[in-house]
């Protein structure tokens, strides 16, 4: 019987402090994970970026003709000629409405 001894409880108020502590923590780990989820979500570019390879590889195989103007979903999608002083240039570029965000490529013109 040396085995059974009294264990010391905690008491109601000392088991309601620890649950409000841990479903706050809960909270803000939530609310942190969803804020990064969003974040990825919204500055993701994957889409664009194979829609603009894919139009270079129609740009330099001629199926496209300058200047070329697109809507891909929310993105607006331009290739318009530009001369620099070294040569010939395409200038690619792809601005998106909701976010302002913007992506730019130079593309060589092949004569």
């Amino acid at each position: 019987m040396a085995l059974l001894k009294k264990i010391k409880a905690s008491s109601l108020m000392e088991t309601l402090v620890a649950t409000v502590l841990i479903v706050v923590i809960f909270m803000i780990s939530s609310m942190v994970l969803n804020n990064i989820i969003a974040t990825n979500i919204r500055q993701n570019t994957d889409k664009i970026e194979e829609r603009m390879n894919v139009l270079e590889y129609q740009y330099l195989h001629k199926v496209l003709e300058l200047p070329y103007y697109e809507d891909y979903e929310s993105w607006e999608i331009s290739i318009v000629a530009d001369e620099k002083q070294t040569g010939k240039y395409a200038v690619m570029t792809a601005d998106q409405t909701k976010t302002e965000m913007s992506i730019t490529k130079s593309l060589i013109v092949e004569d």
